[in-house]
């Protein structure tokens, strides 16, 4: 048979979390306010949504007039031309300040460091063909009134001031610092020289590198992750965020991740990476074993249990039992020996590979387990989102069943916000579970607390969801008497589920501090343990 060699485990932390402690988990979600008063509810984060704040949302339209604005008060200041003002912002990473210290510091240096020099060349004034000159680029003489020159007074042919803009444009920002074409020469190309020359499409993606180079240059300003959004979200203090931008969509600002709370960012990007990952550590654990003598893994490729090592180890060994393959003869019982199941594993002793390779199949069962009930509940998101974008059906149905007005049917919404943000919490809270395994007191509380904050979730999300549907009905709708009875049942559901998830949000935050160690006890290493 022909061996290929598989990659290494690209899972390491499975092998490794049953060999090495494992690090402390960085408890608390994004947002450190210890308030316990604050809610975990969606329907409280949409009521702020568009008052003041620890962010501002800004539209592209809003940040391109703060760049126009700063633009204009360095002109103003310095009295120098847009094209200088754009030029020393760049420069210094649209600082106004910056650029008026140190402009005022020693402006001979800041003019040599960005390459302002007064005018001094341009277009020549000659008229057209009165008068040649040497292109110093494609050596080709042409009239001094097709010719241009930066400040510098270089002259060059205006086809080649064309190309040599069109590429500093395609390579990227830098052509916002452009200098002149000759390579002695430090003088900046300005702004409306670039625009003189660039096609439309050269100038749009010119302007575009300098709105990004300003946007870019604000620490304070993220672009919203959502596909297709124009917005971005600035953040302007405090120590939130979890971040709602007008598209709708709900992202913590560190990260770009969705919210997470009341798991931190780092624990996000572990557990992501976990996701991406065990579907090639399940195809190695379940198609490839390690060479009995140099321990690579390998793939067995063709049908005869015969396997080869490949060079420079050449060891050839059984694929059913991993036993030498010399020992497969007549003197040991005949070629298939090690058939019966208790005899193989009498023959067989256990190398440390294959306790390294159980180890890890018992890491990824907790792992799975985990992953299947954060997947779940990420499904069950989704489609209360869903049901949330279809509601205005069900509200026109039951105002024209009830005569109700819409402020009396808003508790269907507030439900259903509520149902999907605790089922963002809950999907969170497993990653939370997966690396707490450090003490056996928190983790029995941590699974109390997340165990009763998802059955009350689950009865508010039946009575949502299934309730409902005998309302709906026109023609056999129950009572008014019944209808409100219902809406205060849902209402009380809502307000029952939102305390249980902001205790849960709050002890999972405050890192568990209130329940005591557990007698020195360490379960890192005990997968039955903490993957119940």
């Amino acid at each position: 048979a022909v061996l290929v060699e598989a990659p290494a485990y690209p899972f390491p932390e499975i092998l490794q979390e049953e060999e090495m402690e494992e690090e402390e988990l960085v408890l608390g979600g994004c947002d450190s306010d210890d308030d316990g008063g604050q809610s975990s509810g969606l329907s409280d984060l949409e009521e702020e949504e568009g008052e003041e704040g620890d962010f501002i949302v800004v539209s592209e339209a809003e940040i391109r007039e703060r760049q126009e604005e700063d633009v204009g008060i360095l002109c103003s200041m310095l009295s120098v031309p847009r094209a200088w003002a754009c030029a020393l912002l760049v420069h210094h990473n649209w600082d106004v300040v910056k650029v008026q210290e140190a402009w005022f510091a020693d402006e001979d240096a800041v003019r040599n460091a960005v390459g302002l020099l007064e005018e001094g060349g341009g277009s020549s004034s000659s008229p057209r063909g009165e008068k040649v000159s040497t292109c110093r680029i494609c050596l080709e003489e042409s009239p001094r009134g097709s010719m241009s020159a930066a400040p510098c007074g270089h002259l060059f042919c205006d086809a080649c001031w064309a190309c040599y803009i069109h590429i500093a444009i395609a390579d990227g920002p830098g052509c916002l610092l452009l200098r002149c074409p000759d390579p002695a020469c430090r003088v900046l190309v300005g702004k409306e020289m670039v625009e003189r020359f660039a096609a439309d499409e050269d100038g749009e993606r010119y302007s575009l590198h300098l709105f990004r180079s300003y946007a870019g240059s604000n620490k304070r300003l993220r672009w919203c992750p959502a596909p297709n959004c124009q917005f971005g979200v600035e953040h302007v203090g405090g120590e939130t965020y979890d971040v709602w931008c007008k598209c709708s969509h709900y992202f913590c600002w560190k990260c770009g991740e969705e919210a997470h709370r009341p798991v931190d960012c780092d624990t996000v990007a572990r557990i992501l990476k976990k996701h991406s990952e065990v579907e090639n550590t399940k195809w190695i654990l379940a198609y490839c074993k390690p060479c009995p003598k140099c321990h690579r893994q390998i793939e067995k490729n063709e049908g005869c249990m015969h396997m080869t090592c490949k060079d420079p180890c050449r060891h050839q060994f059984c694929w059913l039992c991993l036993g030498d393959w010399f020992k497969h003869g007549e003197n040991t019982g005949g070629l298939y020996s090690c058939n019966p199941f208790n005899q193989a594993q009498e023959s067989r002793p256990v190398d440390e590979a294959e306790l390294r390779k159980k180890r890890a199949q018992q890491s990824l069962e907790r792992y799975t387990h985990y992953y299947e009930r954060w997947a779940a509940n990420h499904t069950s998101r989704q489609k209360a989102l869903q049901s949330i974008a279809e509601l205005d059906t069900q509200v026109e149905c039951l105002k024209d069943t009830y005569c109700q007005p819409h402020g009396q049917l808003k508790f269907l919404k507030e439900a259903w916000l509520q149902i999907a943000e605790c089922r963002r919490v809950l999907k969170w809270s497993y990653a939370y579970g997966f690396y707490l395994r450090k003490n056996r007191n928190k983790q029995k509380f941590f699974e109390y607390l997340q165990g009763e904050a998802e059955a009350q979730l689950d009865v508010l999300h039946s009575c949502a969801e299934k309730e409902i549907d005998v309302f709906l009905d026109p023609t056999d709708a129950p009572l008014l008497e019944d209808f409100i009875a219902y809406r205060s049942k849902l209402v009380g559901f809502t307000s029952v589920v939102q305390r249980y998830f902001e205790n849960l949000v709050r002890d999972l935050e405050s890192g568990l501090k209130d329940v005591l160690p557990g007698n020195g006890e360490a379960d890192a290493g005990d997968a039955s343990d903490s993957g119940s």
